[in-house]
């Protein structure tokens, strides 16, 4: 009877070495900097780089989202920028209604509604003043759009270039909606001027920390569950899927509810990310659905390597670490880059980084092996001769006897 592979640790010794060290980083050394380090010393870490580094982090959980469903199911989404403005959107809301009275026209309604001329909140604003209900609309919106459109598309056996020209249709009509002012979502400014969450205010250094440190924490907490989901049952059927998704289905296993699942998991991900990234940068916009934004998610993904989990994460960091530099340094010229390196990633780094680490690796293992494999086949050899020579030496004493 053949017995099923024996499932191994979450993380190795050094993985948890690793995740300990960023942990760290993010909770007390990052803090640390910032707000004990005297802003005149070297080591102090800025307030602009405080939310540059939050914002990557956003950026990374929006990779790692990515990586489930294109690296290790097959599904190539160049819509998950829709998930994330959702949830952007939904603490947008939050957060506009903690302004209060504290707004331009003074009113309990956003300024934006009141220079409209509205009168009273649309109906999807009823829940918005609620923190707890923000927190379940910021999981349940993504989750239930994504739901419904992954049940029709999977259902219908929707795959490959067909499945992602859909997915990017589905992002660039939620932003004409959303551009629209009477919709209730502020239209081509979306939502801005945020002043409290939770009735503290927003601008000052400890809140600027803390949104930092939960982020990280959730950026860590995914990458666990993600290994997690990975290495279990339903992860080896959604690498079987994106193998050989017909052979799936002849050895009895019904497609549609892996994908589905793992499609949801995926959106809700990144309605956290644009949650959590809304409060850093302070505004959001139907601009963040935009059809570049979606397919830099894919971007990021590629970079990075494919299938491997931290890969995508380091993407996010070297593309955007590399755009908030180059969006200075050549404003004119970081669209061409961002064409240039994807289409470099295709053609020479199909598994990214990750994937060139390895084969850099690999190859300084080689010599080495090598030298082990000859110096084994050289005391075999010897251990041969030896053993020849060994009834000979016994001859040659009893003849010397």
């Amino acid at each position: 009877m053949t017995k099923l592979p024996t499932k191994g640790p979450l993380l190795s010794g050094k993985g948890w070495t690793a995740f300990f060290v960023a942990l760290i980083a993010v909770c007390a050394l990052a803090p640390m900097l910032n707000m004990l380090v005297p802003e005149g010393s070297a080591l102090h870490m800025s307030d602009y780089a405080v939310a540059l580094v939050g914002k990557i982090m956003c950026y990374a959980i929006c990779a790692l989202a990515m990586d489930l469903i294109w690296g290790y199911t097959g599904i190539l989404s160049l819509g998950h920028g829709l998930f994330f403005a959702l949830g952007g959107y939904v603490m947008g809301m939050y957060l506009m209604r903690q302004i209060g009275r504290d707004g331009n026209y003074k009113s309990d309604l956003p300024d934006f509604m009141v220079f409209l001329d509205w009168k009273t909140l649309p109906w999807h604003w009823t829940f918005s003043d609620s923190f707890i209900a923000t927190l379940i609309m910021i999981v349940a919106v993504p989750g239930l759009i994504a739901f419904v459109f992954g049940f029709f598309a999977f259902r219908s056996r929707i795959k490959g270039v067909y499945f992602s020209i859909i997915t990017q249709a589905m992002t660039f009509a939620a932003m004409l909606l959303f551009f629209r002012n009477e919709t209730g979502f502020g239209g081509n400014n979306g939502f801005t001027d945020f002043k409290r969450i939770l009735g503290i205010p927003m601008q000052t250094q400890e809140m600027r920390m803390t949104l930092f440190a939960l982020t990280g924490l959730t950026l860590l907490g995914f990458f666990l569950f993600s290994k997690w989901l990975i290495a279990s049952k339903f992860g080896r059927v959604l690498q079987a899927i994106r193998d050989a998704e017909t052979r799936v289905m002849f050895s009895g296993y019904s497609p549609l509810g892996y994908k589905l699942t793992i499609w949801v998991i995926s959106a809700i991900m990144c309605g956290v990310a644009g949650a959590l990234y809304v409060p850093q940068v302070g505004i959001i916009n139907p601009g963040e659905m935009s059809a570049a934004n979606s397919i830099e998610i894919a971007i990021w993904a590629a970079v990075g390597g494919r299938a491997t989990l931290i890969g995508p994460i380091i993407g996010a960091f070297v593309v955007n670490g590399a755009k908030s530099w180059l969006t200075v340094a050549y404003p004119e010229y970081w669209l061409y880059f961002l064409g240039a390196l994807f289409i470099a990633v295709t053609l020479f780094l199909p598994d990214g980084i990750v994937g060139l680490v390895k084969k850099w690796k690999a190859r300084i293992k080689a010599p080495s092996a090598g030298r082990r494999e000859a110096q084994r086949s050289l005391a075999a050899e010897q251990g041969v001769e030896a053993s020849a020579l060994a009834p000979l030496a016994v001859d040659a004493k009893g003849a010397r006897a």
